[in-house]
């Protein structure tokens, strides 16, 4: 399983995650549903890391959708929604 970290992400109008970045790396851009299934299929795992600490990057469901989101690590909110865009 290969390691990616994310810099930036593209926000769609509603907030939800449309592609994680890192200007970097010739995977970049990774498309949600692309980044999704690397997750699920255990291909590549993908993390941020905020004063520090490492957070991976986790599908999570909402409303019957699956949705890019930031493992809780005692955070109120997806970090990902905070990175710049790309």
């Amino acid at each position: 399983m290969a390691e990616r970290i994310v810099l930036r992400t593209r926000k769609g109008y509603a907030g939800d995650i449309l592609a994680l970045c890192n200007p970097e790396e010739s995977w970049s851009p990774r498309f949600k549903n692309d980044a999704i299934r690397d997750i699920e299929n255990k291909l590549h795992n993908y993390f941020i890391e905020s004063n520090g600490v490492r957070i991976s990057v986790v599908v999570t469901f909402r409303k019957g959708s699956k949705y890019l989101s930031t493992e809780n690590k005692n955070l109120s909110n997806n970090v990902l929604g905070e990175l710049q865009n790309c």
